[in-house]
């Protein structure tokens, strides 16, 4: 599609790593270079948000700071969405090397119709794998409002497609794409991958 923006959210504290997880480094390479590099041509822009834009100016993507700062994952998926050249917006998180690019461009086929096309694995959707559109800004914005920061929170409130594993399984059966390095332990498991 190609008006989808593509967001890639790197503002995460990185608490359970011990020091910032999208410049670990993985097969040479920072980690939020392989998302980058996964995410390449999808859409018509890759834009980053960030609350350190010198850590990853060497990207040379446009970079955006939350608007609302300190309401975590949502507060960046509404920033996202708001800064977005291009609708709807494909959301990941800075920490999974291993998209599934088949996968994703199946649920960019998807979207129309719908506010939100998300995976769900063992029942609970992958908010941070999923694609948002402009109908979801209110919503998200009342909940930020009040703290409640549960990225899944606002579905309720709009239209959602799930995209359930027996379809997740036709082009990741693994389900590698949903791996996020955010331990030292899941670094080392990534790099024997």
């Amino acid at each position: 599609m190609r008006e989808l923006t593509v967001a890639i959210l790197a503002g995460g504290k990185s608490a359970r790593m011990g020091s910032d997880k999208a410049r670990a480094c993985l097969l040479g390479r920072p980690l939020l270079e392989h998302v980058v590099a996964r995410l390449h041509g999808l859409g018509r822009e890759i834009i980053l948000i960030t609350n350190t834009p010198n850590d990853h100016a060497h990207l040379g993507l446009p970079m955006f700071g939350d608007i609302l700062p300190g309401k975590g994952p949502l507060g960046g998926i509404y920033t996202a969405v708001s800064y977005a050249a291009g609708q709807p917006v494909l959301v990941v998180a800075g920490d999974m090397p291993f998209l599934n690019r088949d996968l994703l461009r199946y649920m960019i086929d998807l979207t129309p119709g719908f506010d939100v096309v998300v995976p769900r694995l063992c029942g609970r959707p992958e908010g941070l794998h999923a694609i948002y559109g402009k109908g979801c800004l209110d919503p998200i914005r009342a909940r930020l409002e009040r703290d409640r920061l549960k990225v899944i929170g606002f579905y309720d409130n709009v239209r959602v497609r799930y995209v359930d594993e027996a379809e997740i399984d036709r082009f990741d059966p693994d389900n590698r794409s949903f791996l996020n390095i955010n331990t030292t332990a899941a670094l080392k498991a990534a790099r024997r991958m």
